[in-house]
């Protein structure tokens, strides 16, 4: 039975830590020291939701209808195209970067809601995914399964946050900014791309 668990910890981490606009967004908090707890548990508790709505059989109900998926394809193309973007014109100004004030705490819940449920691969991964893998032990077991993926999202998120905010008085300088986000803006488009292109 724990290697069940263990199993789904590993394939859990190994589908989180892709690096995508969540957890770019989750380091760039963790590195401002901005609402970091609330961009954390936020990560951590839709990824739970997720993870347990699709063991519990959303994974067979979105791939039903995947106009469903379609519809964030595009949404979560046009949502990371517009963050690449951004980025790519915050990296042409490194010094608006240290003068930038504290964004609203509920203008970061709202970021951190749209990169986790604008995006179709949290769908496709997180609920198709692991739903079907954790499915395959069967009615009691597959929870274990969904308990060791949760633990992963645990882990990695307080992971990147907290490591991030731990290096931040390393990081936090005008030029580290200006690469963070040209990478992130070139991952983002990156991603927008393929996310258009199917």
């Amino acid at each position: 039975m724990l290697s069940i668990a263990a199993t789904g910890l590993v394939t859990g981490l190994g589908l989180i830590m892709a690096i995508g606009a969540q957890n770019a967004f989750v380091l760039r908090q963790g590195l401002r020291r901005e609402h970091l707890s609330v961009v954390v548990t936020l990560c951590i508790v839709s990824d739970v939701l997720l993870i347990f709505g699709g063991t519990a059989g959303i994974g067979a109900l979105v791939a039903r209808f995947p106009a469903a998926l379609e519809i964030l394809r595009w949404g979560g193309a046009a949502y990371l195209a517009w963050w690449g973007i951004r980025s790519l014109i915050s990296a042409l100004r490194p010094s608006a970067l240290t003068a930038q004030g504290p964004r609203a705490r509920g203008t970061v819940i709202l970021t951190t809601l749209a990169l986790t449920f604008l995006n179709p691969h949290v769908y496709l991964d997180t609920v198709v995914l692991l739903g079907s893998l954790a499915n395959q032990y069967g009615p009691d077991a597959r929870w274990l399964f969904a308990a060791g993926a949760a633990v992963g999202s645990c882990l990695w998120f307080t992971a990147l946050g907290y490591g991030a905010r731990s290096l931040s008085g390393v990081l936090n300088r005008p030029r580290t900014w200006q690469i963070l986000d040209l990478l992130i803006g070139i991952v983002m488009l990156v991603l927008a791309v393929r996310l258009a292109l199917g």
